[in-house]
Parts: structure tokens; C-alpha cells; sequence
């Protein structure tokens, strides 16, 4: 489902009210509208945006237009100020890890990220091998007996709604950690435990937004290089893709059990989150124009754009990050709605 349908159109709301820490800022295009790994022993691989070599915060730039100064190269191939460009005090902002040297230069370089991660988009098919019902698998396993599993699916048909894994727990006494067991073998995942889950320290992972609309939770982060994403039923390996190449971290998904996540799910959700703001366009000179105004206003020190499922994510880091994660101030969000043509 794309997500404006579940959020209810957000970018037809003119109307903007004062912004609370995490709270998202609605806009449409028609109105006019950092994360590197930041430690120098974290980074991200050379395809992750066709940008030649892992950077620590410090390093000098490899393809030119890292940092601002006196002999400072432009990102963008195509600037034409030339020598000009050295005349500007102008220190920001930073895009993928390249300076631009005029706002029509950050223009130029973030049409080109739109068009890479748009490239794939209309003949974009999801690779879904044959998976094992659930039912099946928990028979299989001798976890239930064929007159269990008869039950559920006649409950479920008769109730019209609900998870098989469900009525088998909540109608027929079985063990719900067996039921999660299971999930994990149809999906080929790891069971992942929620031990000392800290909501706060992990609502930096990904927006607000998505955390709801995609059933996503920040687990923890191990060794400030592994970062484990929880899921309740089954994964959504893109928005997993996403958040790696956003963190720079290596992501590790898995399932936890229903009433564990049920419950950290909706703590997850009161935290405090960074700054959004959700912007829907009707062409892409209008997403382009309005992400360049965004990032033109911010000056990052770094930002990223990444695509998750029918969404463009901007993240803009306004100071340098410390640490594998960043803090709730130093981030700003902006996604955006590709939508429908």
C-alpha cells in the first residue's frame, strides 16, 4: 500500500502549526514550498552511492567537494562558475559527502541522487521465493495437531480477518513463542530477543513515520556497528536496505514475539524523534526544487538521500555526529511522495 493512502494524503495540508520534537511538518510542492558514520572506524561501501571510499568525518574529500575553503572543488561535474566559486564564503551545505559551490549546484546534485533512486521505480518487482504457510510449518514441526490447525483456519475463515498465528494462540492454547518459531523458519530470520530496548536512545534510527507505517522497530545497536531491526510477522527487507545505507550500519532484521513488540512498538512511538517535514510532488522539478530549498536552508554538515518503498528519505545532519547513532537535535528528516506518474 503506498503510504499516503495509509497516512491519509498528509502533502493536501496547507495548514502548519508549531513543530514539536518529532512531530512531522506537512507541505506541498505546489505552495513552494548527517549521517555519515561520523567515527573514523565506520563507513559505508563504494556502491552504497557510487562515491569512491569510506570517509571518516576528518578525511579530505576523494571526489572533490568534501570540504568548504579557499580551493575547495565543487561536486557537481557540471559547475560552471569555475574559478569564481573561490570568491564565495559559503562553508555548506554538504550532500553525500560533496560541497556545492551555488544553490543551482545543489539543485544539480540532487537531481541526479532523485533520478538514481527513481531509476528502478516502475519496473521495480519485489523477488518473493514460495514460503511454507504457516500452518504448515508448525505441523510439520509437530507444534500443532491437524485438528488445531483446522480449527484456526475454519475460525479465521468464518471471522473473516485476523493472523492464523493468532486464533491458534488466543482460541487454542498454543504457546505463542512456538508460533513465533515458526515465523522465523518461513522466513528464514532469527528470533530476536527484547531485552533493555531504549526507545529514546534509538528514535534517531528512522522517522517517526515510517516506525508506524512500516511495523519497524530499532532493537538496538552492537559494537556501534550492527544495528538490529525488529519485525512482528514478517520483514521488509527494502526498508532494512534503506536505513543501512542511510546509518552507514550493517542491518540485521528479524522477528519478535507479537505481545513484546506490541508493547515496545507503541513505547517506541512516544519518543522523541527528530524534526520531519513530508512533502508530496507532482513532478520532479517541483521535488527537486523544494529539496533544494530544504538543504540550501539547513547548510548540513552532511546529507543523504535514500528511497524506501514509494517514499524519497532526506536526512540532513546540521552538526557532526558522534557515536553510531546521531542525537534528536543534530538531524532533520524530510520525506517525500514520489507520487503516481
Amino acid at each position: 500500500m503506498p503510504l499516503l493512502e495509509k497516512k491519509n494524503d498528509f502533502g493536501r495540508d496547507r495548514h502548519t502549526t508549531q513543530q514539536q520534537p518529532g512531530r512531522m511538518k506537512m507541505s506541498g510542492v505546489g505552495n513552494e514550498t548527517r549521517r555519515n558514520n561520523f567515527d573514523q572506524g565506520l563507513g559505508i561501501t563504494d556502491s552504497t552511492y557510487g562515491l569512491p571510499s569510506v570517509l571518516g568525518w576528518a578525511d579530505a574529500p576523494a571526489n572533490g567537494g568534501r570540504l568548504a575553503g579557499l580551493f575547495a572543488t565543487c561536486a557537481n561535474s557540471d559547475c560552471a562558475s569555475g574559478w569564481l566559486h573561490l570568491w564565495r564564503s559559503r562553508s555548506g551545505p554538504i550532500f553525500e559527502r560533496g560541497w556545492s559551490c551555488s544553490a543551482n549546484c545543489t539543485s544539480m546534485l540532487l537531481q541526479a541522487a532523485i533520478r538514481r533512486e527513481m531509476g528502478g521505480r516502475q519496473s521495480e518487482t519485489i523477488s518473493r521465493r514460495h514460503r511454507v504457510p504457516l500452518g504448515l510449518v508448525m505441523l510439520e514441526q509437530g507444534w500443532i495437531t491437524p485438528d488445531q490447525l483446522r480449527q484456526a483456519l475454519d475460525a479465521q475463515k468464518n471471522a473473516g480477518q485476523g493472523r492464523l498465528g493468532t486464533w491458534l494462540v488466543q482460541h487454542l492454547g498454543v504457546a505463542e513463542q512456538l508460533v513465533t518459531r515458526a515465523l522465523g523458519l518461513q522466513w528464514n530470520c532469527a528470533v530476536l530477543p527484547l531485552d533493555f530496548h531504549d526507545a529514546d536512545g534509538l528514535a534517531t534510527v528512522l522517522p517517526r513515520l515510517f516506525i508506524e507505517a512500516f511495523g519497524a522497530l530499532p532493537l538496538r545497536v552492537a559494537a556501534g556497528q550492527i544495528l538490529y531491526l525488529g519485525f512482528e510477522d514478517r520483514l521488509d527487507r527494502i526498508l532494512a536496505l534503506a536505513v543501512e545505507r542511510m546509518s552507514g550500519l550493517r542491518v540485521e532484521t528479524g522477528l519478535v514475539r507479537e505481545s513484546m513488540f506490541v508493547s515496545a512498538h507503541r513505547q517506541m512511538l512516544q519518543a522523541s524523534f527528530p524534526n520531519s517535514e513530508l512533502i508530496e510532488a507532482s513532478s520532479e522539478s517541483a521535488l527537486v526544487r523544494v529539496l533544494t530549498k530544504a538543504v540550501e536552508r539547513a547548510k548540513p554538515v552532511e546529507s543523504r538521500l535514500v528511497r524506501v518503498h514509494d517514499c524519497l528519505w532526506l536526512r540532513m545532519w546540521v552538526r557532526p555526529q558522534v557515536g553510531p547513532l546521531p542525537n534528536t537535535g543534530d538531524v532533520e528528516d524530510v520525506i517525500c511522495s514520489l507520487g503516481s506518474s
